[in-house]
C-alpha cells in the first residue's frame, strides 16, 4: 500500500509528492510511454518543419515568372508534413490510451479496496457524498494530468526549444533572446497568479464536497425528511453550502480573467517586437519575404498553444489537487489490520471465548467493562439487557470491526487479532437487526451470502428463510429490484432476505442480532423454529430484546452498563428473581396488555 505524506510542506512539494505517487502506476506500460513520446517528438519535428518549407515556397514564388516555376515538390512536402503532424499525434494518443486508462483503473481499485479495509469507525464517521466526490474528481484528475502534461505542455516546450534553436541558428541571437525573454516573463507571471488561484480552487472543492455531502445525506434520508416535513429546511441547508461555493467560484472565475488578460498582453508585445525587427530586416535586404513568413508562422504555431499555457497550468494544478485528495484517502490509517505473520483461522469446534474484554468507542466512553464468557462449541448463548448495555458491541468485536482495548477474544484458542480477517469473517455469519440491502435484485442480495453458490442452493436458502413464496409471487420474481438500502421491501421481508443469505453462507459461528425483531408474531414463530434448526451444531451468539425468543438458550447473559450482572439458563434466572426476572415480568405484562 502506497501512502501519501500530508506534512505541512509547500504546495509545490505536495505536487511533486503526488506526481511521484502516480508514476509507478504509469510505469507498468513504460514501453508504450516511450513509443508515445517518440511519436510526440515526430509530430513536433513535422510541425516546426512546416514554416521552413513554407519559407522556401514563398521564396521560390517570389521570383520572375513564378507562375511557370511552381515548386510542386515543396508543396507536396508541405502537405505531407501537415499530414505527418496529425498522424503522429493520433498514433501517440492510440499508443498511450491504455497507459492512462490502466492507471485510472489501478488507482481507483486500490482506493476502493482500501476503503473496504478501513475500520467501521471510519465508515460511521465518513461523509459519503464527499468521499465519492473525491474519488470521482481524483480519477478525472489523473486523466487530465496525463493528457495535459504529456500531450500539451511537453509538446509545447519541445516546440519552443526547437523554434528558439532554429531562430538562433538561422538569424541573429536577438530573435532567440526575444523569444526566450517573452517566454520567461509569461511563465513566471502565469505560475505566480495560478498559485494564488489554486487556493481559490481548493476552497471551491471543499465547498463543492460539502454541498454534495449534504445533498446525498438528505436524499438517503428521504423518508425522514418527509416524516417531519422538512423539505424547505433541507433546501435551505443545501443552499447555504451552494452560496459558499458560489462565492469561491466567482473569485476563481474573476482571477482567471485577470490571468488571461495579462498573458494576452505579454504575447502581443512579444509578437509585435519580433515582426517589427523581421520587417526591418526584409527592407534592409538582410532577410527574404520567406524569412518573414517563416518567423510569423513560427510565432503563430508557438504562441497559439502558449496562449493556453495558463489554462493548462491551472488545470494541471487542479488535477494535482484532486489527485492529492484521492491519495489522502489511501493514507487513512487502517485501524484494524492483519499482523505481518497472521495465519488463517483454524476452525475445529468453533468455541468462542471473551476473556476480560474491555472496550470503548473513544477514550471518554467505555462500553464493555471486563466481559468474560465462553460459548462452548455447538452451543447457544443469548445476551439480553437494556439499550446501550453493550450487546451489539460483542458482535462487532467478534467480527473484528474494532480491536479490543484490553483482554482477548479467542476462537478455538486462537487470538482473533493474530489471524487473518478474511478467514475470521468467513467463519462467522450474522443476521443483523438493521438489514441493509444492495440496490439490486433479490437474487443478487440472497446470493451475496455466497456468490459462488448455484441457483438451486440459493432457492433452497430462500425456502429455509420462508421467503421463497413471496419472491415467486412478485411480477419480476427473483429479478425484482429492492431499491436503495432495500426500501422497496418491508422490514420483515428485508430481514428474511438477511436470514436467507446467512443460511447460504453456512457459517460455523452464527450471530443473531435481534434477528426476528421486524417480523410479525406468526412469522416470528416460524422463523424462530427455522433458526433453531440452523443453529444446531453451530456456535451461536443470540442478542435479543424479546426474552421469549431465547428461553431455550443454553445460557443467558444479562448485561447492564457494559458488565455481565447475571448468567444462567431461563429457569435459573427466573428463580434468582433478579434483573432478568424483572425484565421477564415486564415483557409478560406488555404482552398481556397488547392482546
Amino acid at each position: 500500500m502506497r501512502h501519501f505524506s500530508s506534512d505541512g510542506g509547500q504546495p509545490g512539494s505536495a505536487d511533486w509528492r503526488t506526481v511521484r505517487l502516480l508514476l509507478p502506476y504509469l510505469w507498468e506500460y513504460k514501453w508504450r510511454a516511450f513509443i508515445a513520446i517518440s511519436f510526440l517528438i515526430g509530430a513536433k519535428l513535422a510541425v516546426v518543419s512546416i514554416p521552413i518549407v513554407l519559407k522556401h515556397i514563398v521564396d521560390n514564388l517570389n521570383q520572375p515568372k513564378a507562375l511557370l516555376v511552381v515548386p510542386l515538390a515543396l508543396l507536396f512536402g508541405y502537405g505531407l508534413l501537415r499530414l505527418a503532424s496529425t498522424v503522429f499525434s493520433d498514433l501517440r494518443d492510440i499508443v498511450f490510451a491504455k497507459v492512462t486508462q490502466r492507471a485510472i483503473r489501478r488507482v481507483g481499485l486500490e482506493v476502493f479496496k482500501h476503503l473496504h479495509n478501513l475500520s467501521l469507525r471510519f465508515h460511521l464517521e465518513r461523509q459519503t457524498g464527499g468521499v465519492t466526490r473525491d474519488i470521482e474528481r481524483g480519477a478525472r484528475g489523473i486523466s487530465s494530468l496525463i493528457h495535459l502534461t504529456l500531450f500539451s505542455v511537453l509538446p509545447t516546450l519541445i516546440e519552443i526549444s526547437l523554434v528558439a534553436g532554429i531562430l538562433f541558428a538561422k538569424f541573429d541571437w536577438i530573435y532567440a533572446a526575444i523569444t526566450l525573454v517573452v517566454l520567461v516573463i509569461y511563465i513566471v507571471l502565469t505560475i505566480s497568479i495560478t498559485e494564488w488561484r489554486t487556493q481559490l480552487r481548493r476552497q471551491m472543492n471543499e465547498m463543492d464536497s460539502q454541498a454534495n455531502t449534504k445533498a446525498i445525506d438528505s436524499l438517503l434520508n428521504y423518508e425522514t425528511v418527509k416524516y417531519f416535513g422538512n423539505e424547505e429546511f433541507e433546501a435551505k441547508r443545501y443552499d447555504s453550502s451552494l452560496q459558499n461555493w458560489e462565492v469561491a467560484a466567482v473569485k476563481n472565475q474573476t482571477s482567471l480573467g485577470m490571468l488571461n488578460a495579462a498573458q494576452a498582453a505579454i504575447i502581443a508585445v512579444g509578437v509585435t517586437i519580433m515582426l517589427i525587427r523581421a520587417s526591418r530586416g526584409v527592407v534592409a535586404g538582410q532577410l527574404t519575404v520567406g524569412d518573414l513568413v517563416m518567423i510569423n508562422a513560427f510565432l503563430i504555431q508557438m504562441f497559439i498553444p502558449l496562449n493556453f499555457l495558463g489554462v493548462m497550468y491551472r488545470e494541471i494544478k487542479q488535477s494535482l489537487t484532486d489527485i492529492e485528495r484521492l491519495f489522502k484517502l489511501l493514507n487513512v490509517n487502517r485501524e484494524v489490520a492483519d499482523q505481518a505473520d497472521a495465519q488463517p483461522l483454524l476452525v475445529k469446534g468453533a468455541e468462542v471465548q471473551f476473556d476480560d474484554v474491555k472496550f470503548g468507542y473513544d477514550s471518554n466512553r467505555g462500553i464493555l467493562q471486563g466481559v468474560s464468557f465462553t460459548i462452548t462449541a455447538g452451543h447457544n448463548i443469548a445476551v439480553v439487557g437494556t439499550s446501550g448495555a453493550g450487546k451489539s458491541t460483542l458482535s462487532r468485536l467478534l467480527y473484528r470491526f474494532y480491536d479490543v482495548n484490553d483482554g482477548v477474544i479467542y476462537i478455538d484458542g486462537q487470538d482473533i487479532r493474530q489471524v487473518t480477517q478474511t478467514s475470521l469473517r468467513a467463519a462467522i455469519g450474522i443476521v443483523p437487526q438493521d438489514t441493509v440491502l444492495f440496490n439490486d435484485s433479490i437474487y443478487y442480495n440472497v446470493a451475496y451470502g455466497r456468490p459462488t453458490a448455484s441457483r438451486e442452493e440459493i432457492v433452497e436458502a430462500a425456502r429455509a428463510a420462508h421467503i421463497l413464496h413471496f419472491i415467486e409471487s412478485l411480477p419480476n420474481g427473483w429479478e425484482t429490484t429492492v431499491g436503495e438500502r432495500g426500501l422497496k421491501l418491508s422490514g420483515g421481508e428485508k430481514q428474511r432476505v438477511a436470514i436467507a443469505r446467512t443460511i447460504l453462507k453456512n457459517p460455523r459461528i452464527l450471530i443473531l442480532d435481534e434477528a426476528t425483531s421486524a417480523l410479525d408474531t406468526q412469522t416470528e414463530k416460524i422463523i424462530q423454529a427455522e433458526l433453531k434448526e440452523i443453529a444446531k451444531n453451530r456456535t451461536t451468539l443470540t442478542i435479543a430484546h424479546r426474552l421469549s425468543t431465547i428461553v431455550d438458550a443454553d445460557q443467558i447473559l444479562v448485561m447492564e452498563q457494559g458488565r455481565i450482572v447475571e448468567r444462567g439458563d431461563h429457569r435459573e434466572l427466573l428463580a434468582a428473581n433478579g434483573v432478568y426476572a424483572k425484565l421477564w415480568a415486564l415483557q409478560q405484562e406488555e404482552a398481556k396488555s397488547s392482546t
